[in-house]
């Protein structure tokens, strides 16, 4: 546990917290600023900042459960007509608490979320661009 992690305090309930489901890898509790209602964190119980410094069973596992959570979801009578998964992983792409935390929240016709993109986005890259893209991840690969 880390004393400044905000999810490590809520885990160890030191801060008012609803938890849904908790094993010994996973904690999972009801979001306090929820997109809709019904907004659910997945988080491991180990303190970790980024995806890929998790081993992969705990990846598999948060996943797993984000699944039952999306399940419940649909199920639950809350307003739910599609849900979202999102992870941020790292500061540049919005990662506001150090600790991995999954976002699964109940979508449905005009609820006002939405995702913003720039011009940039519009202008479709060459095939070249692309292929140039995939070579370096797949280099990147065999580096595992």
């Amino acid at each position: 546990m880390n004393n400044d992690c905000i999810l490590c305090k809520l885990n160890a309930e030191e801060i008012e917290v609803t938890k849904l489901y908790e094993d010994d890898i996973v904690t999972v509790i009801m979001d306090i600023q929820p997109v809709n209602t019904g907004h659910v964190l997945v988080f491991p119980k180990e303190c970790v900042q980024l995806v890929g410094d998790l081993d992969d069973n705990t990846v598999a596992h948060m996943f797993t459960i984000a699944k039952k959570m999306n399940i419940a979801l649909r199920n639950s009578g809350l307003n739910c007509e599609g849900v979202n998964y999102f992870l941020a992983d790292g500061e540049a792409a919005m990662q506001e608490i150090p600790h991995v935390h999954l976002h699964v929240f109940p979508r449905f016709e005009g609820d006002g979320f939405g995702l913003k993109h720039s011009d940039k986005y519009f202008k479709l890259p060459t095939r070249n661009e692309i292929n140039a893209a995939a070579s370096k991840i797949k280099d990147a690969l065999k580096l595992q």
